[in-house]
């Protein structure tokens, strides 16, 4: 955060009572976004969207393996071109769910 972001911080709020599966549950996803549980628990109330760090690695994997798939698919000549379209098809809308969870009702 630069200085002068610093200097437009002045607010605060109270401390937030929760149980403590909620506090659990707060903090883990705060970790998974690599934020803090305050600038987390802020973004959240703002209507900000937060994206889980968990969630980029799956994206990362996923892609990743979809390249071995389409790898395979050009060396493997045309030979179950059928088969290695539809995994690519579903490696597709595995990565849509994830970077627009609504998109799973499809």
């Amino acid at each position: 955060m630069s200085k002068s972001e610093n200097r437009k911080l002045s607010g605060t709020l109270p401390p937030v009572r929760c149980s403590s599966e909620a506090e659990g549950l707060v903090r883990q996803k705060a970790a998974d976004c690599g934020m803090g549980v305050g600038p987390f628990m802020l973004a959240c109330a703002l209507g900000r969207q937060t994206r889980s760090k968990v969630d980029e690695h799956v994206i990362n994997e996923l892609r990743r393996l979809g390249g071995l798939q389409k790898h395979l698919f050009n060396q493997g000549g045309g030979v179950l071109s059928k088969e290695y379209s539809q995994v690519l098809v579903e490696i597709t809308k595995a990565i849509g769910r994830i970077v627009r969870p609504d998109a799973g009702a499809e």
